[in-house]
């Protein structure tokens, strides 16, 4: 997905800045970078490939290298950025977060309006930061072209500018699927993706922009350059996944989401009829899902145990490697048994979410060779039927990498597909159908998901203002 953060001050703030970005590290894997402004040196920029280790370590000695008062930083899942942009606009830094899915019509579009080029990467490829920067230049002033290229993108874009000069310009995307958070100080304002970073930065209090709406931030505070639209569609998945615990989105923090949405899973096991007392103890698919289940175990009053853990201090992001088959190798290889809590016993878990089912299937394979009774899985949201077109989570090659998908088209082949409504159903007959297929697949002895009800009332906001396109395809 990715995430930004950044700093306009009256004093240097290049260290500050280089926290706030690290804080958005759980966001992004591909890239990390950094830009600057500095009255005598003016902008500056440093990109780095962060794929194989962590945004600090490539930037830790940037106060030798950059100096600035105001200063922006990214952490990419795609493409490297912030870009330095040389326009008709003046010299800016440009990033953002999200995703455009009609690049090559946009593209085209571009070079028949004005002529001109991309840097093109391997087999063509352009940057989609690239894009956004020409499409901006379409118009007359910043205001009208980044609506302009909101208008025109399939897809999503939360934008991030830092002038020469020094001034910040944010914009939210047009419908708000991803948050943008301002923070409010003395002689400095910053501006992030996630609200904590901007708390932990030291900034006094903490407001967020609305949908479409945009903002120039200088030192001395902020100016609204195009108010708030009512329409919104955040994404449902930042609770119960991307965000970071401590983060709050309009209003409604992670950890306490996480929390009621176990509560609610259990709430609904217990009306389901399942025999919750068999269960020995609940447990988390560590990190992400270890909240819900903490949720869970309450309601349940069953003991909450980690009948395994991470080890963490050399394999420290589940992301990494890129490769597949090196993934789920290392993924086995971070997985420490606690015997004494896994040996005999009737344990249920509880994940962020079944995506693929390759990683988790080995989980329960390494829980059963030491000494596991049963494993019960629990999914802290509904089944994902739809791959993700707005801000990459669950971004495949095909949908039928969802393992929800495959499994419909090896019961029912694509006449299952006129029905993923009752399949996302547990109360369905192919809905309990597609749960015992999977069970089997993936040697669960139970199998249950969290309903699109449960979610939304876990999220406690208008359901309205929420997106569950990969649950329901609903846009």
């Amino acid at each position: 997905m990715g995430g930004f953060f950044g700093i306009t001050s009256r004093e240097d703030c290049m260290l500050d800045v280089f926290f706030g970005t690290d804080y958005h590290s759980h966001l992004g894997t591909s890239r990390g970078g950094m830009a600057a402004y500095d009255a005598e040196l003016g902008l500056q920029r440093e990109i780095h490939n962060i794929s194989n280790s962590p945004f600090r370590t490539k930037f830790e000695h940037i106060q030798d290298d950059m100096q600035g008062t105001s200063a922006i930083g990214c952490i990419s899942d795609t493409d490297p950025q912030p870009l330095l942009i040389r326009s008709a606009h003046g010299t800016y830094a440009l990033g953002m977060v999200g995703k455009i899915n009609n690049m090559n019509e946009l593209i085209d579009m571009t070079l028949d309006l004005s002529g001109g080029h991309f840097d093109a990467m391997t087999a063509g490829k352009v940057n989609q930061t690239e894009l956004l920067a020409a499409l901006i230049s379409q118009k007359e002033d910043f205001i009208e072209g980044i609506q302009f290229a909101q208008s025109v993108i399939d897809g999503t874009a939360n934008i991030i500018i830092l002038k020469d000069g020094g001034n910040i310009i944010a914009a939210r995307d047009r419908l708000g699927r991803l948050p943008i958070e301002i923070g409010h100080g003395e002689g400095r304002m910053g501006v992030a993706s996630e609200s904590f970073a901007l708390f932990k930065m030291g900034f006094e209090t903490i407001t967020e922009l609305g949908p479409g709406e945009i903002a120039e931030l200088t030192p001395d505070g902020i100016t609204q350059l195009v108010a708030p639209g009512e329409e919104m569609k955040i994404c449902s998945f930042l609770w119960s996944y991307y965000g970071y615990p401590t983060t709050s989105y309009e209003g409604t923090n992670v950890e306490m989401m996480r929390y009621e949405n176990g509560r609610i899973m259990a709430r609904n096991d217990k009306e389901s009829g399942f025999d919750i007392d068999r269960i020995d103890y609940i447990g988390g698919v560590p990190d992400s899902g270890t909240p819900h289940a903490i949720g869970y175990s309450n309601e349940a009053q069953k003991a909450f145990t980690r009948a395994f853990i991470k080890y963490t201090p050399t394999w420290s992001r589940s992301f990494m490697p890129t490769n597949q088959k090196e993934r789920n190798r290392v993924a086995k290889m971070k997985q420490i048994p606690v015997l004494e809590l896994i040996k005999g016993k009737k344990l249920l878990f509880v994940d962020d979410s079944i995506v693929r089912g390759t990683q988790l299937q080995e989980t329960v394979e390494f829980l059963y060779e030491n000494g596991a009774e049963e494993v019960h899985m629990r999914s802290a949201c509904p089944p994902l039927m739809y791959g993700c077109k707005y801000i990459n989570f669950s971004a495949s090659k095909s949908e039928m990498e969802l393992i929800t998908r495959r499994t419909i088209m090896e019961l029912e082949g694509e006449e299952g597909l006129n029905h993923l409504d009752e399949y996302s159903d547990g109360t369905t007959e192919r809905g309990k159908a597609m749960r015992k297929a999977i069970s089997e697949k993936l040697h669960f002895d139970s199998l249950e998901f969290q309903s699109l009800d449960g979610v939304k009332e876990a999220i406690g906001i208008d359901p309205c203002k929420l997106c569950t396109y990969c649950w329901d395809g609903k846009e």
